[in-house]
């Protein structure tokens, strides 16, 4: 079973998701292809490679059929057994680039980028860990289970550095309860001693509380990994697929198709665990309403999840993988600012008009939630019964963090 710590608050997509459900095997289909780029693993802090990218191509037909005559004289034309972009380069890409987006508006390509920045990932783990309110007691609930986490996040973001980030999350993925136990202790004392540049005193007495209180109950924190396979679940990886699977699910169900088919790049170190986390999401179809994280989080319809596990794929077998690498090589050049010619510009526009973009990261985080800063004060009180119940989860809160001395 996946690790729930995984999960879709911290993603930047907005677009409607729609509560339909269509048997899988009836009505049209969608095939969906799935490449990624920027693997480092579990080293979040590859200089190179701040990003890891996924691709997701769709297609109302199968590609793996459809596009293959298409592939087959265009590899002819180019004199390789398979196209992969990173090793024709711009030159040659250039001139099979127009029968590839004639070809994709044709037949309805869609093509979504996925994003995670590795080391805001590093910041969102911790602090997805350490101040969740259900483990830690001088965390009220509305602090972490309502929009008021973001701000927060932000602010507790503000207070790491390079080294810190790193020290956090080779804690992180500790296996050893003792030596990651006795890392967070470190770690958020170091973060104490920072709190006084945070700006405003109830953020800086919400912070510290809580990292008082995970620094004098780390066991309770639970903040390493049980295994290796546990590991790979907090991967970027994984919560990048946690979005491949959710763009899926709103796509199909927008289009009123059923998902006939998902191939997958083959790797080795992540292909089980994204296996295990669509067979966790396919569970969670029985889940007949939309899963509500809390007052005005964001929310989504399970039901609408894949039925179908993913088949992983060698890239070379399979030309809906082929024609993903191309779009994906494209859209990492165009997020490194690199030159992108007008011909791979075309290629790139015809499959993502109509697609979508997620990201996780600090700074798509701070674009989403920031209206949260100027929202008007309330005009009428609270309910007494409301009112009441929030005094009494913060009495209950500065006595735990009293408590600690």
């Amino acid at each position: 079973m996946p690790n729930p710590k995984i999960r879709s608050c911290f993603s930047t997509r907005t677009q409607p998701v729609l509560p339909m459900r269509y048997d899988l095997n009836r009505g049209p289909a969608m095939y969906y292809y799935i490449d990624e780029s920027g693997n480092t693993g579990l080293n979040l802090f590859d200089v190179n490679q701040p990003k890891l990218f996924y691709g997701v191509l769709g297609c109302p037909a199968n590609l793996d059929v459809i596009a293959e005559p298409l592939l087959v004289d265009l590899r002819k034309e180019l004199g390789v057994e398979r196209i992969h972009a990173a090793e024709l380069g711009v030159g040659r890409l250039i001139r099979v680039a127009k029968r590839i987006a004639d070809f994709s508006k044709k037949h309805d390509l869609r093509f979504s980028l996925l994003k995670v920045t590795k080391e805001d990932h590093a910041v969102i783990s911790f602090y997805d860990q350490v101040f969740d309110s259900g483990m830690n007691k001088a965390v009220s609930w509305h602090h972490y289970f309502t929009p008021l986490r973001y701000p927060m996040l932000i602010k507790v973001a503000f207070l790491f550095d390079d080294q810190l980030r790193k020290d956090a999350w080779a804690a992180r993925k500790e296996t050893n309860s003792a030596k990651s136990a006795s890392a967070l202790v470190t770690i958020c004392n170091t973060l104490l001693s920072r709190v006084d540049r945070l700006p405003d005193a109830r953020s800086r007495e919400l912070v510290s509380g809580a990292l008082k209180w995970a620094a004098a109950n780390p066991f309770e924190i639970d903040y390493g990994v049980g295994n290796k396979d546990t590991a790979l679940q907090i991967s970027p990886n994984l919560v990048g697929f946690q979005q491949v699977m959710q763009v899926m699910a709103v796509q199909s169900n927008k289009k009123g198709r059923s998902i006939r088919k998902i191939t997958v790049d083959r790797q080795t170190e992540f292909n089980k665990a994204q296996g295990e986390l669509a067979s966790w999401y396919e569970s969670l179809r029985a889940v007949k309403h939309n899963t509500d994280l809390g007052p005005g989080m964001p929310k989504f319809d399970y039901s609408m999840m894949p039925e179908v596990p993913p088949t992983f794929t060698a890239g070379d077998e399979s030309a809906g993988l082929e024609l993903v690498d191309i779009t994906l090589w494209i859209a990492k050049r165009l997020e490194e600012k690199r030159d992108v010619l007008p011909e791979l510009r075309h290629l790139f526009a015809s499959q993502t008009k109509r697609g979508l973009v997620d990201e996780v990261s600090l700074d798509a985080i701070d674009r989403r939630w920031r209206h949260l800063l100027s929202l008007p004060a309330p005009d009428k009180a609270l309910p007494a019964d409301l009112n009441k119940h929030f005094k009494d989860l913060e009495n209950e809160r500065k006595a735990i963090v009293a408590a600690l001395g």
